[in-house]
């Protein structure tokens, strides 16, 4: 189990990010004042509810994290198509879709 405050940072940093565009779990760790604790990440998305935006969140490597083929990754893929991220063998290009926060974002909208 997640302590809540710290499921509290990740979700309200995770709500930042814009339909269209994906985060890594690292970057969202960091930018929820978690450096380091990408897993925690991990395992923050899947105790959470359905209204999360749990599938914007990806690997580094722009991969999606589930199998591919699993009901998870068809899901998230899906998800992912309908905002326009285009998904190439169970792969997003981050050059392109990966989310960059403005500096305004940084310190306005994210409680550190």
């Amino acid at each position: 189990m997640v302590d809540v405050a710290i499921q509290s940072k990740i979700l309200k940093t995770l709500s930042i990010v814009p339909s269209g565009y994906v985060i890594s779990y690292g970057q969202l760790a960091d930018l929820a004042g978690l450096p380091g604790k990408a897993r925690l990440v991990g395992k923050c998305l899947k105790g959470s509810d359905v209204t999360t935006r749990w599938h914007r969140v990806i690997r580094a490597d722009g991969k999606i994290a589930f199998p591919a083929g699993s009901e998870l990754a068809e899901e998230q893929r899906s998800l992912l198509v309908s905002e326009g991220v285009v998904v190439r063998n169970h792969r997003v290009n981050m050059k392109i879709y990966g989310w960059k926060p403005s500096l305004y974002t940084l310190l306005a909208e994210l409680d550190q």
